[in-house]
Protein backbone atom coordinates (compact mmCIF):
# COMPACT_ATOMS: atom_id res chain seq x y z
CA UNK A 1 0.00 0.00 0.00
CA UNK A 2 1.49 3.77 -0.99
CA UNK A 3 2.24 5.50 1.99
CA UNK A 4 -0.40 8.38 0.47
CA UNK A 5 -2.85 5.87 0.68
CA UNK A 6 -2.28 4.24 4.44
CA UNK A 7 -2.27 7.27 5.75
CA UNK A 8 -6.03 7.99 4.13
CA UNK A 9 -6.63 5.04 5.44
CA UNK A 10 -5.36 5.80 9.16
CA UNK A 11 -7.10 9.07 8.77
CA UNK A 12 -10.44 7.78 8.19
CA UNK A 13 -10.06 5.30 10.84
CA UNK A 14 -9.08 7.64 13.26
CA UNK A 15 -11.96 10.10 12.12
CA UNK A 16 -14.96 6.67 12.12
CA UNK A 17 -13.34 6.17 16.21
CA UNK A 18 -13.97 9.59 17.11
CA UNK A 19 -17.16 9.87 15.32
CA UNK A 20 -18.28 6.62 17.43
CA UNK A 21 -16.88 7.85 20.71
CA UNK A 22 -18.88 10.95 20.13
CA UNK A 23 -22.34 10.02 18.21
CA UNK A 24 -22.62 6.61 19.98
CA UNK A 25 -20.18 5.25 23.34
CA UNK A 26 -20.45 8.40 25.60
CA UNK A 27 -24.46 7.51 25.64
CA UNK A 28 -23.94 3.81 26.10
CA UNK A 29 -24.44 3.80 29.36
CA UNK A 30 -23.30 0.35 31.43
CA UNK A 31 -24.69 -0.51 35.05
CA UNK A 32 -21.22 -2.94 36.15
CA UNK A 33 -22.37 -5.11 39.58
CA UNK A 34 -19.97 -6.12 41.76
CA UNK A 35 -19.66 -8.53 45.10
CA UNK A 36 -17.68 -7.08 47.38
CA UNK A 37 -16.76 -9.67 50.60
CA UNK A 38 -16.12 -6.74 53.66
CA UNK A 39 -18.95 -7.88 56.21
CA UNK A 40 -19.20 -9.33 59.31
CA UNK A 41 -20.23 -13.09 58.72
CA UNK A 42 -23.84 -13.56 58.95
CA UNK A 43 -24.68 -10.01 58.02
CA UNK A 44 -27.36 -9.16 55.35
CA UNK A 45 -26.08 -7.99 52.31
CA UNK A 46 -26.07 -4.05 51.53
CA UNK A 47 -26.13 -2.31 48.15
CA UNK A 48 -23.75 0.55 47.51
CA UNK A 49 -24.62 2.83 44.30
CA UNK A 50 -21.45 4.83 43.28
CA UNK A 51 -21.28 7.59 41.10
CA UNK A 52 -18.60 9.58 39.61
CA UNK A 53 -17.45 12.39 37.24
CA UNK A 54 -21.13 13.05 35.82
CA UNK A 55 -19.56 16.57 34.53
CA UNK A 56 -22.67 18.24 33.66
CA UNK A 57 -23.86 20.54 31.44
CA UNK A 58 -27.22 21.59 30.49
CA UNK A 59 -28.68 20.04 27.18
CA UNK A 60 -27.65 16.48 28.28
CA UNK A 61 -31.45 14.55 28.86
CA UNK A 62 -29.60 11.28 28.01
CA UNK A 63 -27.69 11.23 31.09
CA UNK A 64 -29.95 12.72 32.92
CA UNK A 65 -32.26 10.05 32.00
CA UNK A 66 -30.64 7.26 32.72
CA UNK A 67 -28.61 8.77 36.21
CA UNK A 68 -32.07 9.11 37.40
CA UNK A 69 -33.52 5.73 36.33
CA UNK A 70 -30.85 4.26 39.20
CA UNK A 71 -33.30 5.13 41.65
CA UNK A 72 -35.51 1.92 40.85
CA UNK A 73 -32.34 -0.09 41.98
CA UNK A 74 -33.15 1.06 45.95
CA UNK A 75 -29.72 1.27 46.94
CA UNK A 76 -29.12 1.04 50.40
CA UNK A 77 -26.62 3.97 50.34
CA UNK A 78 -25.30 6.11 47.07
CA UNK A 79 -21.76 6.91 46.63
CA UNK A 80 -20.79 10.55 45.13
CA UNK A 81 -17.14 11.17 44.42
CA UNK A 82 -16.74 14.27 42.83
CA UNK A 83 -16.45 16.08 39.45
CA UNK A 84 -20.25 16.61 39.23
CA UNK A 85 -20.06 19.95 37.69
CA UNK A 86 -18.38 21.44 34.10
CA UNK A 87 -20.36 24.15 33.81
CA UNK A 88 -21.78 27.34 35.50
CA UNK A 89 -25.03 26.36 34.93
CA UNK A 90 -24.55 22.25 36.06
CA UNK A 91 -25.99 22.42 39.34
CA UNK A 92 -30.07 22.38 38.37
CA UNK A 93 -28.52 19.52 35.96
CA UNK A 94 -26.93 17.66 38.18
CA UNK A 95 -29.77 17.76 40.85
CA UNK A 96 -32.63 16.93 38.20
CA UNK A 97 -30.09 13.40 37.45
CA UNK A 98 -29.60 12.38 40.96
CA UNK A 99 -33.63 13.59 41.41
CA UNK A 100 -35.34 10.12 43.04
CA UNK A 101 -31.62 9.24 44.29
CA UNK A 102 -31.81 12.05 46.47
CA UNK A 103 -34.69 9.98 48.90
CA UNK A 104 -31.75 7.37 49.50
CA UNK A 105 -29.28 7.89 52.06
CA UNK A 106 -25.97 9.18 50.33
CA UNK A 107 -22.72 10.43 51.08
CA UNK A 108 -20.30 12.50 48.90
CA UNK A 109 -16.28 14.44 48.21
CA UNK A 110 -15.89 16.58 45.75
CA UNK A 111 -13.71 16.47 42.69
CA UNK A 112 -11.25 19.60 40.95
CA UNK A 113 -14.17 19.82 38.67
CA UNK A 114 -16.65 21.11 41.02
CA UNK A 115 -14.65 23.69 42.40
CA UNK A 116 -13.07 24.77 38.61
CA UNK A 117 -14.39 25.05 34.97
CA UNK A 118 -12.93 22.68 32.81
CA UNK A 119 -10.33 24.33 30.16
CA UNK A 120 -8.87 22.97 26.64
CA UNK A 121 -6.34 20.95 27.18
CA UNK A 122 -4.15 19.17 24.60
CA UNK A 123 -4.25 15.33 24.88
CA UNK A 124 -1.08 14.18 24.52
CA UNK A 125 -0.35 16.37 27.73
CA UNK A 126 -1.71 13.00 29.33
CA UNK A 127 0.95 10.96 27.88
CA UNK A 128 3.52 12.69 29.38
CA UNK A 129 4.94 12.75 33.31
CA UNK A 130 3.04 14.39 35.63
CA UNK A 131 5.22 17.91 36.79
CA UNK A 132 2.04 18.60 39.03
CA UNK A 133 1.11 21.52 36.98
CA UNK A 134 -2.71 22.05 36.61
CA UNK A 135 -4.71 24.57 34.53
CA UNK A 136 -7.91 25.38 35.90
CA UNK A 137 -11.53 27.53 34.46
CA UNK A 138 -13.42 30.11 36.53
CA UNK A 139 -14.35 28.41 39.78
CA UNK A 140 -18.11 26.74 39.70
CA UNK A 141 -20.82 27.12 41.91
CA UNK A 142 -20.10 24.13 44.34
CA UNK A 143 -21.31 25.62 47.54
CA UNK A 144 -24.33 25.73 46.23
CA UNK A 145 -24.68 22.15 44.97
CA UNK A 146 -22.94 21.28 48.25
CA UNK A 147 -26.07 22.68 50.17
CA UNK A 148 -28.60 21.32 48.13
CA UNK A 149 -26.91 18.00 48.83
CA UNK A 150 -26.59 18.19 52.60
CA UNK A 151 -30.23 19.77 52.40
CA UNK A 152 -31.28 16.13 51.30
CA UNK A 153 -29.66 14.62 54.06
CA UNK A 154 -26.65 13.54 52.04
CA UNK A 155 -23.55 13.74 53.75
CA UNK A 156 -20.61 15.88 52.86
CA UNK A 157 -17.38 13.67 53.93
CA UNK A 158 -14.68 16.21 52.95
CA UNK A 159 -12.05 15.31 55.79
CA UNK A 160 -15.01 14.16 57.82
CA UNK A 161 -15.25 10.57 59.16
CA UNK A 162 -18.75 9.38 60.88
CA UNK A 163 -20.88 6.47 61.29
CA UNK A 164 -24.38 4.91 59.88
CA UNK A 165 -26.16 1.91 60.47
CA UNK A 166 -27.40 -0.39 57.67
CA UNK A 167 -29.23 -2.87 57.44
CA UNK A 168 -28.43 -3.31 61.09
CA UNK A 169 -24.31 -3.36 60.54
CA UNK A 170 -22.17 0.09 61.77
CA UNK A 171 -20.28 1.65 59.16
CA UNK A 172 -17.79 4.10 59.37
CA UNK A 173 -17.20 6.62 56.40
CA UNK A 174 -14.63 9.04 56.21
CA UNK A 175 -13.78 11.08 52.87
CA UNK A 176 -10.84 13.46 51.65
CA UNK A 177 -10.81 16.66 49.20
CA UNK A 178 -9.50 15.93 45.93
CA UNK A 179 -5.51 14.50 45.62
CA UNK A 180 -5.34 15.53 42.15
CA UNK A 181 -4.97 19.14 43.51
CA UNK A 182 -2.85 18.08 46.85
CA UNK A 183 -6.34 18.93 48.72
CA UNK A 184 -6.09 15.63 50.61
CA UNK A 185 -4.93 15.93 54.23
CA UNK A 186 -5.74 12.55 55.83
CA UNK A 187 -4.15 13.15 59.08
CA UNK A 188 -7.72 14.60 59.57
CA UNK A 189 -9.81 11.79 59.37
CA UNK A 190 -6.86 8.86 60.63
CA UNK A 191 -6.98 6.14 63.02
CA UNK A 192 -8.14 2.85 63.19
CA UNK A 193 -11.56 1.60 61.84
CA UNK A 194 -13.56 0.30 64.86
CA UNK A 195 -17.07 -0.25 63.52
CA UNK A 196 -17.93 -3.31 61.58
CA UNK A 197 -16.77 -2.29 58.31
CA UNK A 198 -15.16 1.54 57.12
CA UNK A 199 -15.79 2.90 53.56
CA UNK A 200 -13.45 5.33 52.23
CA UNK A 201 -14.12 8.38 49.82
CA UNK A 202 -11.10 10.58 47.50
CA UNK A 203 -11.92 11.50 44.36
CA UNK A 204 -8.91 10.87 42.61
CA UNK A 205 -7.53 7.14 43.76
CA UNK A 206 -3.80 8.79 44.40
CA UNK A 207 -2.18 5.33 45.80
CA UNK A 208 -1.02 7.52 49.21
CA UNK A 209 -4.59 7.93 49.93
CA UNK A 210 -5.77 4.60 49.19
CA UNK A 211 -2.46 3.12 50.81
CA UNK A 212 -3.77 5.53 54.19
CA UNK A 213 -7.37 4.22 54.23
CA UNK A 214 -6.44 0.07 54.11
CA UNK A 215 -3.95 1.13 56.80
CA UNK A 216 -6.49 1.63 59.19
CA UNK A 217 -8.44 -0.66 58.30
CA UNK A 218 -11.06 0.72 55.87
CA UNK A 219 -12.45 -2.35 53.60
CA UNK A 220 -13.46 -0.25 50.43
CA UNK A 221 -12.11 2.84 49.06
CA UNK A 222 -14.04 4.26 46.11
CA UNK A 223 -13.14 6.88 43.77
CA UNK A 224 -13.39 8.24 40.28
CA UNK A 225 -11.07 10.37 38.37
CA UNK A 226 -9.55 8.18 35.93
CA UNK A 227 -12.71 7.63 33.53
CA UNK A 228 -11.67 4.39 33.38
CA UNK A 229 -8.83 6.03 30.36
CA UNK A 230 -11.73 7.16 28.56
CA UNK A 231 -10.08 6.39 25.38
CA UNK A 232 -8.79 2.44 25.56
CA UNK A 233 -7.40 0.18 23.52
CA UNK A 234 -9.03 -3.27 22.89
CA UNK A 235 -6.70 -5.56 24.35
CA UNK A 236 -4.21 -3.01 26.10
CA UNK A 237 -6.54 -1.13 28.22
CA UNK A 238 -5.97 2.42 29.64
CA UNK A 239 -3.16 4.30 27.92
CA UNK A 240 -3.75 7.31 31.29
CA UNK A 241 -5.16 7.17 34.29
CA UNK A 242 -4.25 11.11 34.99
CA UNK A 243 -2.89 10.18 38.99
CA UNK A 244 -0.32 7.51 40.30
CA UNK A 245 -2.57 4.74 40.13
CA UNK A 246 -1.66 1.97 37.37
CA UNK A 247 -3.30 1.67 33.94
CA UNK A 248 -4.20 -2.16 34.94
CA UNK A 249 -6.54 -0.63 37.74
CA UNK A 250 -7.78 2.55 35.75
CA UNK A 251 -11.45 0.97 36.53
CA UNK A 252 -13.46 -1.70 38.01
CA UNK A 253 -12.85 -3.75 41.87
CA UNK A 254 -9.74 -4.39 42.56
CA UNK A 255 -7.64 -5.76 46.11
CA UNK A 256 -5.38 -3.19 47.52
CA UNK A 257 -2.44 -3.11 47.35
CA UNK A 258 -2.46 -6.48 45.22
CA UNK A 259 -4.21 -10.04 45.18
CA UNK A 260 -3.19 -10.69 48.17
CA UNK A 261 -5.01 -7.84 50.09
CA UNK A 262 -8.30 -9.42 49.50
CA UNK A 263 -7.21 -11.93 52.32
CA UNK A 264 -7.08 -8.44 54.80
CA UNK A 265 -10.59 -7.64 53.06
CA UNK A 266 -9.30 -4.26 51.21
CA UNK A 267 -10.38 -3.20 48.28
CA UNK A 268 -10.27 -0.34 45.94
CA UNK A 269 -13.69 0.58 43.34
CA UNK A 270 -12.45 2.93 40.60
CA UNK A 271 -15.56 4.34 38.65
CA UNK A 272 -15.09 5.03 34.66
CA UNK A 273 -17.51 7.58 35.54
CA UNK A 274 -20.48 8.87 33.65
CA UNK A 275 -19.65 11.83 31.48
CA UNK A 276 -16.77 13.58 30.19
CA UNK A 277 -14.55 16.73 29.83
CA UNK A 278 -16.88 19.40 27.39
CA UNK A 279 -14.03 19.62 25.44
CA UNK A 280 -13.39 15.85 25.06
CA UNK A 281 -17.00 14.35 24.71
CA UNK A 282 -15.36 11.56 23.42
CA UNK A 283 -15.04 7.86 25.03
CA UNK A 284 -13.87 4.54 22.99
CA UNK A 285 -14.16 0.73 24.41
CA UNK A 286 -15.03 2.90 28.16
CA UNK A 287 -18.40 3.18 27.89
CA UNK A 288 -19.95 5.87 30.73
CA UNK A 289 -20.73 3.88 33.67
CA UNK A 290 -22.50 3.50 37.60
CA UNK A 291 -21.68 0.55 39.51
CA UNK A 292 -23.47 -1.44 42.44
CA UNK A 293 -21.74 -2.58 44.83
CA UNK A 294 -23.19 -5.43 46.60
CA UNK A 295 -20.99 -6.00 50.12
CA UNK A 296 -21.60 -9.46 51.76
CA UNK A 297 -19.68 -10.94 54.48
CA UNK A 298 -15.80 -11.53 54.41
CA UNK A 299 -14.17 -15.10 55.32
CA UNK A 300 -11.73 -13.17 57.50
CA UNK A 301 -14.53 -10.32 59.17
CA UNK A 302 -14.62 -8.03 61.33
CA UNK A 303 -16.33 -8.30 64.35
CA UNK A 304 -18.81 -5.35 65.08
Amino acid sequence: MRPAVALSAVTALGAAAVGYGWAIERKAFRLRRYDVPVLPTGAEPITVLHLSDLHATPGQPWKVDWVRSLAELEPDLVVDTGDNLASHRGVPVVLQALGPLLDRPGAFVPGSNDWFAPVPKNPARYLMPDRGERRHGDPLPWGELRTALTDAGWLDLTHRRTTIKVRGVTIELAGVSDAHLQADHYDRVAGPVTAAVGIGLSHTPEPRVVYAFAADGFGLVLSGHTHGGQLRVPGYGALVTNCGLDRRRARGLWPWPDESAAQRGAWLHVSAGLGTSPYTPVRFACPPEASLLRLVPAVHSRVA
